[in-house]
């Protein structure tokens, strides 16, 4: 495992006075040795004048090693194929004129992953998409550990959302089950988790993960539409039912402590019959006077 070095390269303003003061001074050395020159020149001269022209290509090439590493950025450099670190101070820098730069950039980056078309827990296909927040962490690891890091990235977080979309149902049944419609907390944690494990290899560390579309299939969406609704209606009927049995059993225990009026078992069996009717109906009820006795 290849894990990033930090290099503290030089600070290039300084340097970018003391080179180009050198290479005029070598250059003015250079004329003055050749003005100096002439038949009775001594092999010093000569020695001198090569001295100075090699120097002045050494200084030339020594501007090569000037880069800028910009806020929130990082230099990886190597030489012959070997790593030598990471520079991530920012301004003018300068190092070594042999070493080969490659920006990797640490800013914080977001991308939508496409409409993915899976099946959830309970095999019913639904299209998903997510938001997934990334950065760089360790610029060796993206570099050298992976071909293209962005690229993994990508890959990699629509894997992690297909293999979680198949571990939840896209709805609830039951209380306390976890489902990807309905517990958007709990989803987001477990997909930043899911694609975290496969973004560690490259260097990369997850932000933050969001379901941000979540439908049923074209084909089946008018089913499970018509599914939740009857869902739905089952749910209301409920609870209309519960709250009817609460207003019976209420009435029942007043007209008894009250004393209004005494029913048989037969009679009360009649009342709570007619007044669930009542109750739970859909539509109006049309109540039929009784003009005689209760018996």
């Amino acid at each position: 495992m290849l894990n990033e070095l930090r290099r503290d390269s030089l600070p290039g303003i300084p340097l970018l006075v003391v080179f180009p003061a050198f290479i005029i001074l070598d250059i003015v050395w250079i004329f003055h040795t050749i003005s100096g020159l002439n038949y009775a020149t001594t092999t010093f001269g000569i020695v001198q004048l090569v001295a100075g022209i090699i120097l002045l290509g050494i200084m030339a090439f020594s501007l090569n090693g000037f880069f800028m590493v910009e806020p929130n950025e990082g230099k990886v450099l190597q030489i012959f194929g070997q790593y030598k670190g990471t520079s991530r101070a920012p301004g003018l820098r300068w190092d070594n004129p042999f070493f080969g730069k490659h920006s990797i950039s640490l800013r914080i980056r977001n991308f939508e992953t496409g409409k993915l078309k899976v099946n959830d827990k309970r095999g019913n296909p639904i299209e998903i998409a997510a938001v997934v927040v990334w950065k760089v962490i360790d610029t060796a690891e993206a570099a050298f550990q992976v071909d293209n890091y962005e690229n993994f990235v990508r890959v990699q977080s629509e894997s992690a959302l297909r293999n979680m979309a198949t571990n939840y149902p896209y709805d609830a049944h039951m209380d306390g089950d976890i489902a990807l419609s309905g517990n958007t907390a709990e989803i987001s944690l477990k997909l930043t988790h899911e694609i975290q494990e496969r973004l560690t290899k490259a260097g990369v560390e997850v932000v933050e993960s969001r379901i941000s579309h979540l439908a049923f299939s074209p084909e089946i969406a008018a089913i499970m539409l018509r599914r939740q609704q009857a869902g739905a209606v089952i749910a209301a009927r409920q609870k209309i039912v519960e709250g009817a049995v609460g207003m019976v059993e209420t009435a029942l225990d007043l007209l008894a402590k009250k004393k209004v009026v005494e029913l048989d078992e037969e009679r009360k069996a009649a009342m709570v019959s007619n007044l669930l009717v009542v109750l739970c109906g859909e539509q109006n009820t049309q109540p039929v006077v009784n003009a005689g006795t209760l018996y």
